[in-house]
């Protein structure tokens, strides 16, 4: 079966986002922790996230896949950016142990003219304080498209992270097909390299989740534009073989696409359900 579900808003709460994916056919979701492109978090309510959580079983949900907020940057040049991301993770992974068993995605952010070197570093150094064994979340990194200053465009990199964290049983990475595309993979035409270059390098054990969504942008642009399935350069072909590769089709996939009404997402589910084999 098909894990996919869309990004949804966490504004009415966690009962509501997962009921939210089952108007769209969905069997999983992502959503934010906090304000996306701020640091606010509304206050827990436990029993809205054991509804949650008994809906999520009911209907046979994959994992869900939270994601961070935007503002945040592990590996920024000031102390008190790094310092509101280490605020941010931990509080983060402290919620989300009341829904075990699930995602925290998030970028790894941009070195911002200090180099990738000292950037891969300090992702590092973040992560080394604030995993810990206990938690009840598996830790996602992203891959990224390599806009500006970004870390983490190449899978190279994203394993210099993870093999300088002490804690990185507790980790894994969070594909994202725009963001793989325009860094300059071909997953139209070689998506079997990719993932053979994933796997020597990373390791397929480590793939967790799918951001799925085209882009905007031909292969290489570095510049994370996404599309509608099936409107860009990466097209509903190539995108429904990610779906369907041995290697990936049991794992949660996530649509980020553009739409301001929910049928959009709606009738990507359905599509990509309906080719899904």
């Amino acid at each position: 079966m098909l894990h996919i579900g869309s990004h949804i808003s966490s504004a009415g709460g966690f009962e509501a986002m997962g009921r939210h994916a089952l108007l769209l056919h969905a069997d999983t979701f992502g959503f934010f922790t906090r304000n996306p492109r701020g640091s606010r978090v509304k206050a827990l309510d436990l029993e809205d996230m054991g509804r949650l959580q008994k809906l999520a079983r009911e209907r046979h949900f994959a994992q869900l896949v939270a994601h961070a907020p935007y503002t945040l940057n592990p590996c920024g040049a000031k102390d008190q950016v790094r310092e509101f991301a280490k605020m941010a993770m931990e509080e983060d992974l402290r919620r989300l142990d009341y829904l075990p068993g699930n995602y925290y995605n998030f970028h790894p952010g941009s070195h911002v003219g200090q180099g990738v070197e000292a950037g891969i570093q300090k992702i590092a150094d973040l992560l080394n304080q604030v995993l810990r064994e206990d938690q009840q979340t598996t830790v996602l990194l992203e891959t990224m498209a390599g806009k500006g200053s970004e870390v983490g465009k190449t899978f190279e990199e994203l394993r210099e992270i993870l093999d300088r964290v002490h804690g990185n049983h507790l980790m894994g990475v969070c594909l994202d097909t725009c963001h793989v595309w325009d860094a300059g993979y071909d997953i139209v035409n070689h998506l079997d390299q990719v993932l053979d270059a994933f796997d020597r390098t990373i390791g397929l054990a480590r793939l967790r989740a799918i951001h799925l969504n085209d882009s905007k942008n031909p292969m290489g642009s570095g510049k994370d534009r996404h599309a509608p399935i099936g409107e860009g350069y990466i097209g509903f072909e190539a995108l429904s073989r990610v779906t369907r590769h041995p290697a990936l089709r049991d794992l949660p996939f996530v649509l980020e696409t553009p739409h301001q009404e929910d049928q959009g997402w709606a009738e990507e589910i359905r599509r990509l359900r309906e080719a899904w084999h």
